[in-house]
């Protein structure tokens, strides 16, 4: 397979695939990444829609070995290794760390909310420091819509003050380009790596001085986007933004999961894909139908999607 040894300018939360009994399919798993890497996609493992919090610590360390011994290249991996649980971050950092992995994604602990700034700056300053690792590069993630704790600028401030080259990045995806915007402003000059967290936002986020986005539609439209960070200073760019756009609305109809799951499952001929750990579930009939129709209608295609097929 190609390889692509800078780090990629777009990254997918991948698709964590499941069998009948809910565990997860190794080999779809490896096959997908596999998949997105020849398209130049940095993989985002155990992210909001890979199902990370319905994955145990055990089954993620298993996942992430499982990449490295199928032959993915650590530099493209961003494993998601926040939990609520500060030993259970620690754990998945160091495992990351140790695997060569490029850089972590890291939620906030979400359970408690209205938690201060003060306690959100210990809980990263405690994972840095029980890491103990100086190749550690962690990239903060802020989801407020889901996560109800948002990453303040000050809190960032404060974080890169105390962890410079550490604390190397963020995934931003409140949904607000102010503060997206903000971050750029106040932080990428001094090589703070801001990532949007939809393609919707991804040629504003370039154009600003940002270094591309961390997005889901990137499981099952990763060339289109690929191709817009790339490109995005030529005449066209506004186009293929425009292109991105239409399909992710498409998928936004739908709980996001399931969508790119019933997409996948179609394009590759294998229904097993389309099966989402409790507590989510699975389009129904209607709604698979509707999803294809939109696609179709908006010229969706997935090229090589057959190769996601389980044997």
């Amino acid at each position: 397979m190609t390889t692509h040894a800078r780090i990629p300018g777009v990254f997918s939360p991948v698709l964590t695939p499941f069998d009948e009994t809910y565990r997860p399919a190794l080999g779809r798993y490896v096959k997908h990444c596999r998949w997105l890497r020849e398209q130049a996609v940095g993989l985002a493992i155990f992210g909001t829609n890979s199902e990370a919090n319905s994955l145990s610590v055990p089954e993620k360390h298993s996942l992430l070995d499982a990449l490295l011994e199928a032959g993915v290249e650590p530099a493209a991996l961003m494993p998601g290794t926040g939990a609520c649980a500060l030993p259970d971050a620690i754990d998945l950092t160091r495992h990351a760390v140790r695997s060569g992995s490029m850089g972590v994604l890291v939620l906030p602990p979400f359970y408690y909310k209205g938690v201060s700034d003060e306690g959100l700056f210990r809980y990263y300053a405690e994972l840095i420091e029980g890491v103990g690792d100086d190749a550690l590069r962690m990239y903060l993630y802020h989801i407020p819509p889901v996560s109800q704790v948002p990453l303040s600028l000050d809190l960032i401030e404060r974080l890169l003050g105390r962890y410079p080259g550490i604390v190397a990045g963020v995934k931003d995806s409140g949904g607000d380009w102010n503060n997206t915007a903000a971050m750029i402003e106040r932080f990428a000059p001094r090589g703070f790596q801001v990532y949007a967290g939809s393609e919707a936002f991804l040629l504003q986020t370039l154009r600003a001085g940002g270094v591309g986005c961390i997005t889901a539609t990137g499981n099952v439209n990763p060339g289109p986007i690929v191709a817009l960070q790339q490109r995005w200073q030529e005449a066209d760019a506004d186009a293929r933004q425009a292109g991105l756009n239409a399909t992710r609305n498409v998928f936004q109809q739908f709980p996001m999961i399931p969508a790119m799951k019933a997409a996948i499952a179609w394009k590759s001929g294998d229904p097993a894909w389309a099966t989402v750990r409790p507590p989510l579930v699975e389009l129904n009939a209607a709604q698979t139908a509707a999803l294809k129709t939109a696609l179709d209608d908006n010229g969706f295609d997935m090229p090589g999607a057959s190769a996601l097929a389980d044997a």
